[in-house]
């Protein structure tokens, strides 16, 4: 959503409105300086401002305040703790703190004369300087805050850099210059002072107007998870406004320094329980770790069982948070429920049988509104502009990183093994980005969910309008096709003629450019088959972000061209085809590359007989990795025949013989014990170098036995 014009937006603002905020995040530094005045820090103690001793709730250290105690001032919190620079792990006591340093009392000098350095050349101006400021590089957040703190004469409190990033870019109009941190700090403080408008105003009110007029919100999460076993602990967390889960053999999430420092302790605690079975083990630590990701805005949906929804809640304070307090399912996050989304799925969701936590898609949240028992003020229109990201659907996380590389690049390639989706999620992204930037077109659902009738509608209308553009590369595509030649058409005497024809990609920036209010999206499937420099001739420069808009002279008509501003570029690339590390270096320097993995989550409850599909594709995964590499593996498409998960015995035996067992036999080269080394001795007959011929019963068993069985036992 573009934000207001800058003048309209300050001339609705109302800042009596937020008088309130104001005076809150006054009081919020005064009370900090209180307990920490500016002239202890050169002396202060390591216990009166590190995380991790004991209860800091009560003994309120200098990181407590400015991650839970001074909200007014605008959040820090989420991540882990290494984001204070120094903190004691409450699992063994261990300091944590940057390895250079010989022990704990060494780094706090280095961190404490830091943040000495960082706010004394605040104060004199040098905000930039502290880029240079080496012991304080890692904790960007807590330097900005404790500015707004001790230095709010110089400093805005902002904390992010992407905000920061986004406010400069917002206000100049401009592309946002390449700086460090601190010098894009101090860049969006020059922007502000040398714009009248704000000529009256406190740094405070400033950012209090940017974020109600262009609020840079983080795409917003649904996940839902199950509140104990068959809901047990639901009537719990209704009352007490939160949602809780067990794994409580790992402690606080935020006491570890990463998530790998994470999965090596989960990994430890909970072996036995899961029978060594790594990808097991590793999915339920995602889990877990899901919910320290979570944060103010973001949804949690309540269920029980795979269709029954029990309510859906908004998070709210600190997000995640580890009690202490609690006998048991300690780790928590704070929710506002609200239970008019209870009712019934239409459909169960089979994927929620086994799993605790978990991201709920654009789909299946269409599918929880759908099943709302009582309509509530969410369903109602939305009058402030400025809330209306309150009630968007979020982009699924699996586009969320398409949509950033397209802001930051203007066209990206996604890249993978087969059968992980590539082009399905470029077609799902333009029905959902294109869709809602459409909304002037008829026939369009941004919403509409892969495989319904609603959703090829809406493809056709943005093909139609000309919006979206499907080509597929291949050895004989050339420049002629994409951009402009010589083609044989009928003559005025009914013969042939040839005559200069523009090319798709010519003909959509023609479209884009008599149209700058919409973005104009070409999809380009199987990219990597096509000879890239050969096609894109001399346009390859003007794809580039600070080249749109420039133009050159098309050899063949004589014509100027330029690719303008509005056009993004999806291609896709099969990494079992031709690596990336093949193409072109002016294209890959042009690109932004998003790859995409195998993800079994999609098929985790999904079992065909006695075999669960997650652990198939997961076992036959790592045996591929392990004799070939990465890029040979198989996608979780292979087993989801029309975006649902294989449910039959003949079904699934159709698939493995007719799908993936020629992939397979590809990449083994008639080598059958390499095949057998995927697939076991049941499969393959190693004597006679052939597949054996089972029954599709038989065939589910032995790869249930080779790739369940035998997999977790190794594991």
């Amino acid at each position: 959503m573009r934000p207001w014009p800058l003048d309209e937006a300050v001339r609705a603002f109302d800042s009596d409105r937020f008088a309130g905020e104001l005076r809150a995040m006054k009081e919020a530094a005064e009370d900090v300086r209180r307990d920490f005045p500016w002239e202890d820090w050169p002396t202060l103690p390591l216990e009166r401002y590190a995380l991790g001793q004991g209860d800091s709730a009560n003994t309120r250290p200098y990181c407590y305040l400015l991650e839970f105690g001074s909200k007014a001032l605008g959040s820090i919190a989420g991540g882990s703790s290494t984001k204070h620079l120094i903190y004691q792990r409450s699992q063994d006591g261990s300091w944590w703190h940057d390895s250079r340093y010989a022990d704990e009392q060494e780094a706090w000098q280095a961190v404490r004369s830091g943040i000495v350095a960082a706010v004394t050349a605040a104060r004199d101006g040098r905000i930039a300087d502290i880029d240079t400021i080496d012991a304080v590089r890692s904790g960007p957040a807590l330097v900005a805050k404790t500015l707004r703190i001790y230095a709010p004469e110089v400093s805005l409190a902002v904390y992010g850099h992407d905000v920061v990033r986004h406010f400069v870019h917002h206000l100049t109009g401009e592309p946002v210059p390449k700086l460090d941190r601190f010098a894009l700090h101090a860049r969006l403080r020059e922007v502000i002072d040398a714009d009248q408008r704000f000529a009256d105003w406190s740094y405070d009110l400033v950012v209090l107007f940017l974020y109600w007029w262009t609020n840079p919100v983080r795409t917003q999460q649904i996940v839902k998870v199950a509140p104990g076993t068959n809901g047990s602990l639901w009537d719990e967390c209704r009352d007490g406004g939160f949602i809780a889960v067990g794994w409580d053999e790992v402690a606080d999430l935020r006491s570890f320094a990463d998530k790998d420092e994470f999965l090596a302790a989960f990994a430890t605690a909970y072996a036995d329980e899961y029978n060594g079975y790594q990808s097991k083990i590793s999915a339920k630590a995602n889990e877990l770790w899901k919910l320290q990701s979570l944060r103010p805005g973001d949804l949690v949906v309540a269920n029980r069982g795979t269709s029954e929804i029990l309510a859906v809640g908004r998070v709210g304070g600190d997000g995640y948070s580890w009690r202490e307090d609690r006998p048991h399912y300690r780790h928590t996050v704070e929710v506002e429920w609200d239970e008019s989304f209870a009712g019934r799925l239409e459909e169960p969701e089979r994927s929620w049988a086994t799993v605790t936590v978990r991201d709920v898609s654009a789909q299946v949240w269409s599918r929880i509104r759908r099943a709302k028992s009582v309509p509530s003020v969410e369903d109602d229109p939305v009058s402030d502009p400025a809330d209306a990201a309150l009630t968007a659907r979020p982009l699924d996380a699996g586009l969320t990183p398409l949509a950033e590389a397209l802001d930051r690049r203007g066209q990206a390639v996604l890249y993978g093994p087969p059968g992980t989706g590539k082009t399905y999620t470029a077609l799902r992204f333009a029905v959902r980005w294109l869709g809602e930037l459409c909304g002037d077109l008829p026939g369009v659902d941004p919403y509409a969910e892969p495989g319904a009738p609603a959703f090829r509608r809406t493809l056709d209308a943005l093909t139609a309008a000309g919006r979206l553009t499907t080509v597929a590369f291949h050895p004989g595509y050339g420049y002629e096709d994409f951009v402009e030649g010589f083609r044989p058409v009928k003559g005025g005497s009914g013969g042939l003629m040839l005559d200069r024809v523009d090319g798709v990609f010519k003909r959509v920036c023609q479209a884009a450019a008599a149209d700058p209010g919409h973005p104009y999206l070409v999809v380009v499937d199987e990219l990597n088959r096509g000879n890239l420099p050969k096609i894109f001739g001399e346009l390859i420069t003007l794809l580039e972000k600070d080249k749109r808009g420039c133009q050159v002279l098309l050899p063949l008509s004589q014509e100027q061209f330029t690719v303008p501003d509005n056009v993004y570029l999806v291609g896709t690339m099969n990494t079992a085809d031709r690596s990336i590390r093949m193409l072109d270096a002016a294209i890959r320097r042009r690109f932004a590359f998003l790859e995409q993995l195998p993800d079994s989550a999609p098929l985790q409850g999904c079992h065909v007989e006695q075999l669960h599909l997650a652990d198939l594709l997961d076992a036959l995964n790592q045996r591929i990795r392990a004799h070939l590499d990465r890029e040979k593996q198989i996608g979780q498409a292979f087993f989801l025949p029309n975006g649902a998960p294989v449910d039959t015995v003949s079904g699934l035996a159709a698939i493995v013989r007719d799908e993936i067992l020629p992939l397979l036999q590809e990449y083994a080269y008639d080598d059958y014990s390499l095949l057998a080394a995927f697939l076991g001795e049941a499969l393959v007959d190693l004597e006679a170098h052939t597949v054996r011929d089972l029954s599709d019963e038989g065939l589910v068993t032995a790869l249930y036995t080779e790739l369940q069985l035998k997999a977790g036992a190794v594991e």
